[in-house]
């Protein structure tokens, strides 16, 4: 068979693809013309036809190179320019962005509340003790809004039974007895407007709805439900289909643990989103239809099947498969009913009001649990006053783009999961405080379960003393952190063991010296050492520092002993821990050390550091 070798050849044609403005362009398309076409243009003069072409392309050219870097810059946090494209980076990020700050200040209300006896002595009447309800707005210097953040109640008292609210006798009667008490309690606000805002939905189905409130700087939004009932919760990503609840904790232990967490289903939720080019916020929901009654979280494929009514043979035909999407996996989106949303807006550093300055109630909202009279009720409401005895803090104003694109980076080492220890410690110290306060907490390996980790904490009581966690306490730290650790970790729960100890000295002091004010300066270093918010889980106590404390008090020429004790049951009317440890035999090269999930407390420290001169 005979082979054809004459093939037609192409020129290969010299191409350059490193140019990169319009000189380099023109350059290439001038050489390049003059060597494939010298016959056909001559002239590339900039007045001739030759030289408009040229530039043309040239143009083209370079405008399709400098937006080509442009984008290419524009996926980069650090080399974005636009401001767009700045916000979208930091969301993918998880940086949230927010308009203006709002301000938190302590603020005091003070009520005057009539006098009754009891048995023998004189107290505020029980029945007139209001509770301020959360809401009560508040006026600060240059017409700032504050609202209360927490119910106030006056009427709430100690374990001991005395009120938690500070009281002093303001009025007397003929005979000395008083007439009348001024109550005074803290409570915690917020600056910022409160807004009410309505949005009515048509009857259409539109996947992934927006709506964006009218006002600017929204820091919080208060409540989003429809006329339905249905409360829309929000969510960091339309993905996350479950949030933490706060239910009313009934137990004995109410006073510690004010919340009970719960992990509830959120098929109602939205996300928010905001710019700093306007400063407005849009409310995005799911993508599911809020009007079927369907129920299934994602679609049963068998039911696109198609039926064959008495054939036996079919065509081919067309599947939309967006069908399969129609899902409620991302949240519902509303349909055909009127949505309310209430929202906090306003911010800034103007709010960081001085003290002092939060001296108005604009809108009191109370309630008298106790059934007073009419006029005493009157009187009480019209008595209450407010002030703050500290400067308002945390108000700023709006980041600007340079201080969002300065947070990206950080925000991508954020996860939210627990791997290491520090992510256990932060998840625990920020769990929010109405559900139990942590204050200090230590982890251990566990020797019979290698998955599984020992977690030992601690609670304080009123006193400020350490005490052992409320059950409560353990079950809302349980239910938070199982939604943040990995499936294959285990974590048990359990109390810190508190051992009560007492330091002692023994030093020669300069006889130039008042022995006992040298004493008492040593005595008070040991104690602001020892201070339980000095001490972690797991923290041995150092002999040495207790030694150079001592040595370095004016008057102290030596020490002759320092050593710690255990203190256990009743000691007078103290009451110590029930733990017994053995100090002596755990003190190793300098260092009490505690046992296994301990933690040391000097809980009486007048009492339990003791010195002497030798």
């Amino acid at each position: 068979m005979a082979l054809n070798t004459k093939k037609s050849l192409i020129p290969i044609k010299n191409r350059s693809f490193l140019n990169k403005d319009f000189d380099q362009f023109r350059r290439q398309l001038l050489d390049y013309a003059r060597t494939y076409f010298p016959d056909r243009i001559q002239d590339f003069s900039e007045a001739s036809l030759g030289g408009l072409l040229l530039e043309l392309v040239a143009y083209v050219g370079d405008t399709t190179a400098f937006y080509l870097d442009h984008q290419f810059r524009e996926l980069d946090p650090e080399t974005a320019v636009e401001r767009l494209n700045i916000e979208r980076l930091a969301r993918q990020a998880g940086v949230k962005i927010q308009g203006a700050s709002p301000a938190v200040a302590d603020v005091n209300f003070t009520v005057k509340v009539p006098a009754e006896i009891e048995g023998t002595l004189y107290q505020p009447q029980n029945a007139s003790l209001p509770v301020i309800k959360i809401n009560t707005s508040l006026l600060a210097d240059g017409d700032i809004i504050f609202s209360l953040t927490e119910d106030i109640d006056f009427s709430e008292k100690d374990s001991a039974g005395d009120l938690f609210a500070k009281k002093e006798v303001f009025e007397f009667n003929e005979d000395g007895t008083p007439s009348s008490y001024l109550l005074t309690r803290a409570g915690s606000c917020v600056s910022g407007e409160r807004v009410t805002e309505t949005f009515t939905i048509p009857d259409t189905d539109v996947p992934f709805r927006t709506l964006t409130l009218s006002n600017s700087d929204v820091s919080e939004v208060i409540d989003i439900r429809d006329i339905e009932g249905n409360i829309y919760y929000e969510v960091d990503f339309l993905t996350q289909d479950t949030v933490f609840a706060a239910i009313e904790n009934i137990d004995d232990d109410n006073r510690l643990v004010k919340n009970n967490i719960q992990v509830i289903p959120a098929p109602y939720r939205f996300v928010t989103e905001s710019t700093t080019l306007t400063g407005l916020t849009t409310i995005r929901f799911g993508n599911g239809d809020g009007g079927t009654l369907d129920g299934d979280i994602v679609p049963d494929p068998s039911e696109l099947a198609l039926p064959l009514f008495g054939k036996k043979n079919f065509s081919r035909f067309t599947v939309d498969p967006t069908r399969l999407l129609n899902t409620r996996t991302l949240g519902i989106s509303p349909r055909n009913t009127t949505i309310t949303a209430q929202y906090r807006s306003g911010g800034g550093l103007d709010h960081n009001v001085s003290s002092r300055a939060i001296n108005t109630v604009d809108s009191l909202v109370t309630e008298f649990p106790n059934g007073p009279t009419a006029q005493n009720q009157v009187n009480v409401a019209a008595s209450i006053s407010v002030s703050n005895d500290k400067p308002a803090a945390g108000g700023d104003d709006a980041l600007s783009i340079e201080e969002i694109r300065g947070l990206i980076g950080s925000a991508k080492n954020v996860q939210s999961r627990i791997v290491t220890k520090q992510d256990l410690f932060s998840r625990i110290y920020t769990m929010p405080s109405n559900f139990g306060r942590v204050f200090r907490a230590g982890v251990s390996s566990n020797s019979r379960n290698p998955l599984a980790t020992n977690l030992y904490i601690v609670s304080r009581n009123d006193s400020g003393n350490l005490s052992l966690s409320p059950d409560t306490l353990k079950k809302n730290l349980s239910t938070y952190l199982n939604e943040f650790r990995i499936v294959s970790d285990a974590l048990d729960i359990l109390d810190a063991r508190v051992i009560n100890v007492q330091v002692s000295f023994e030093v020669s002091i300069d006889p130039s010296f008042n022995s006992d004010g040298v004493l008492s300066r040593a005595i008070d270093k040991i104690i602001r050492y020892t201070a339980v918010e000095n001490f972690q889980i797991g923290q041995p106590i150092r002999l040495s520092d207790l030694t150079n404390l001592i040595y370095n008090t004016p008057g102290v020429v030596s020490v002759v002993d320092v050593s710690v004790g255990n203190l256990t049951d009743a000691v007078g009317s103290r009451e110590y821990s029930k733990i017994s440890y053995d100090i002596a035999a755990n003190t190793r090269k300098g260092l009490v050390l505690p046992p296994e999930g301990g933690i040391f407390e000097v809980k009486f420290p007048t009492f339990d550091v003791r010195g002497r001169a030798a």
